[in-house]
């Protein structure tokens, strides 16, 4: 209970002097993270409706979070506040319809109002968004994809590198000058202003990861950099996509383990403490926090969307003697 009340004193402090510093958002959700690890369920509820109340905007993949753990504990009236605010922010109805622990809400007698009120919710995503801008970085992201595809019809190391510096880098340079100017110009083209989070950052993922010589000679990421500094903070980028764009630089550039750990293994606790102070300084999650929600995972079912599209199950860290 002590914890509940720090953590709505707090909100209400952070709405009297309106600092909305997304790093604040994302260690609130992370608290969030640590009372799930513990298995403090409620507790975990109540923290991300205080979080979410504080903030205009909060981040589809943590209403989906918040929205599974509220049905876990069987909190319906969370569950519903989560999923509506979910809509809001652009979570599709045909998307909560495919999750395996939400289906069973489809029997509660407010799941029909839900339907009732998608569209009018749906429209407040949808007046939020900048749409000319969505189209933009749609375009580029479709630009990428195609000049990315060709390398797949290079034969050898040698054969797509070449590829990759002559043909790709001019474009991607092109590409990442514009990204500059829509960046500037209105703010990062993520999840908060155009309603999907992957065309910009895979772009910049993209261009970090040409080749070893021309990405330790290349300026153009660096330049951009701290601007994408400014968008986590300003909520427009979110941490996780940040930590890919650098370990895909790093990966490409050295030979040793990538700052947040997404692209290999630890391999040491030196490292496994260099990764989580990397981590922490721009809002993602421990390691070892992550590994905890892995094993709550297994023993309720529930799932936490953890990000293993880049680490399938535990990063293991080897002890030295």
């Amino acid at each position: 209970m002590k914890r509940l009340i720090f953590a709505t004193s707090y909100f209400i402090c952070l709405n009297i002097f309106g600092q909305k510093n997304y790093l604040d958002y994302h260690k609130s959700i992370i608290r969030a993270e640590e009372l799930i690890a513990e298995q403090a369920f409620d507790e975990a509820i109540r923290y991300f409706q205080t979080t979410f109340e504080a903030y205009d905007f909060a981040f589809i993949r943590d209403c989906r979070l918040a929205a599974e753990v509220a049905a876990y504990a069987q909190d319906h009236d969370a569950t519903f506040q989560f999923l509506q605010k979910g809509i809001q922010i652009g979570w599709t109805l045909k998307s909560i319809k495919k999750s395996k622990r939400l289906k069973a809400l489809r029997e509660n007698s407010r799941w029909p109002q839900l339907e009732e009120d998608y569209d009018s919710l749906r429209q407040l995503f949808t007046q939020r968004i900048n749409q000319p801008l969505r189209d933009q970085t749609k375009e580029l992201s479709k630009k990428d994809q195609g000049m990315a595809l060709k390398a797949l019809f290079r034969i050898g190391d040698k054969s797509q590198t070449k590829y990759a510096e002559q043909k790709f880098a001019p474009h991607s340079e092109k590409q990442l000058a514009e990204m500059k100017q829509i960046i500037i110009e209105n703010g990062y083209p993520g999840e908060k202003l155009v309603g999907y989070s992957w065309w910009a950052s895979v772009i910049i993922s993209h261009h970090n990861s040409i080749s070893r010589a021309y990405n330790r000679a290349d300026t153009l990421y660096q330049d951009l950099r701290p601007y994408l500094i400014t968008a986590i903070e300003k909520g427009e980028l979110h941490p996780y996509q940040f930590a890919i764009m650098e370990d895909w630089r790093i990966a490409a550039t050295e030979d040793y383990q990538t700052r947040y750990g997404f692209l290999g293994d630890l391999v040491s606790e030196q490292a496994l403490d260099k990764v989580n102070a990397h981590r922490a300084a721009i809002g993602l999650r421990s390691v070892p926090l992550r590994n905890k929600l892995l094993d709550v995972e297994k023993e309720t079912s529930l799932n936490l969307y953890l990000t293993k599209d880049w680490q399938k199950g535990k990063i293991l860290v080897s002890r030295s003697d």
